[in-house]
């Protein structure tokens, strides 16, 4: 059984999104405590930008005492941060555990889990967004995505491209029918569902619910696919039903809690000064962070407080007080804050 928590988890949200369902998924998992606040589909989010100073706009973004963790990806490939700072808080140990030994060797593939799982996100949600029923979304929705994606999108491009998305959906699917034709419970033969089962799952979870995506599950092609789409929700429904659902607090509560927290030390994150010159940053500089595809005219400004090859950490501050903003380094471009932001 999971220990107490001595470290508060905010979980920022909202309903439709499927990657703020991954993320309670890997919660539900571990046995993890948190706290929700419930955000817009699109902007503005004062909860985020103006409570915490931070303005990167993709949902969800994860608090874990007084550390910020954006990590969600679209096209570009970066790290699970959010997922692997919940392992290193929350240790298999005293808690689930998304990297669990496969059945036959008993090791832990934990680089295998993270490249396969950068494969499905990247290579399968594309197409899976085409399969939105793009022509009864709000003007406004569409509009506010086109901001994000910093292009005009267009409803009915999309909508005539669906074939293709869905032969291209149909391949993949064809992938994971092969994975799990030898009666395998898990797709790496695992103990327990991995993050390669999370990231596949919530996708096409996700997917089913359209009209549009339905019938790539309709046609028996698929059978083993989905029996363990079926076993895996199955599984996720009743680990839900054993903890307690996460409380619903307002963002003002949710910022004084995050300001009010004790920050994790940045031993596991240090200050690269190799990497940190070849970008032209150095400690303690302003920087301004974003994504390099969708969402890169919505870059965070702080103080640069830690450097890894692997992760980056900025100070913001927000209305509510001080806290630490970190990303993964690659999908995000740094470099030093123009003078208007500062």
């Amino acid at each position: 059984m999971p220990q107490s928590q001595t470290v508060p988890v905010i979980l920022y949200r909202y309903q439709a999104s499927p990657y703020s369902t991954k993320i309670d998924n890997v919660l539900i998992l571990k046995g993890i405590a948190y706290s929700q606040v419930d955000v817009a589909p699109a902007l503005p989010r004062p909860e985020i930008t103006d409570f915490l100073g931070v303005t990167y706009r993709r949902i969800p973004i994860l608090a874990i005492g007084n550390d910020i963790y954006c990590d969600t990806r679209q096209d570009a490939v970066c790290e699970h941060l959010i997922v692997t700072a919940l392992e290193r808080h929350f240790p298999a140990a005293h808690y689930g555990t998304i990297f669990p030994k496969a059945k036959v060797t008993g090791k832990i593939d934990s680089g295998l889990a993270q490249a396969l799982s950068h494969y499905g996100e990247s290579a399968i949600f594309p197409p899976a967004v085409t399969l939105l029923p793009w022509d009864k979304m709000p003007a406004s929705f569409v509009q506010d995505r086109s901001l994000l994606s910093g292009a005009p999108i267009n409803p009915a491009s999309i909508i005539a491209s669906r074939g293709v998305s869905l032969s291209t959906l149909s391949s993949h699917l064809q992938l994971l029918e092969e994975q799990l034709s030898d009666g395998r419970e898990w797709l790496l033969n695992t103990e327990q569902p991995s993050l390669v089962d999370l990231s596949f799952h919530f996708i096409f979870t996700w997917l089913r619910q359209f009209p549009a995506g339905r019938p790539l599950f309709e046609t028996g092609e698929f059978p083993h696919v989905n029996n363990w789409l079926a076993h895996f929700s199955s599984v996720l429904e009743s680990r839900r039903q054993e903890q307690r659902p996460p409380p619903l607090i307002s963002g003002q509560e949710a910022a004084q809690i995050i300001v009010s927290s004790h920050s994790e030390p940045l031993n596991n994150v240090g200050f690269d000064s190799l990497e940190a010159s070849r970008l032209g940053v150095r400690e303690n500089d302003i920087v301004s962070v974003a994504p390099v595809d969708t969402g890169r005219n919505y870059p965070t400004v702080g103080n640069l407080v830690a450097l890894g090859k692997r992760e980056l950490v900025v100070e913001v501050k927000g209305s509510h007080g001080v806290a630490r903003c970190h990303f993964p380094r690659l999908g995000f471009s740094l470099k030093p804050a123009a003078k208007s932001q500062l």
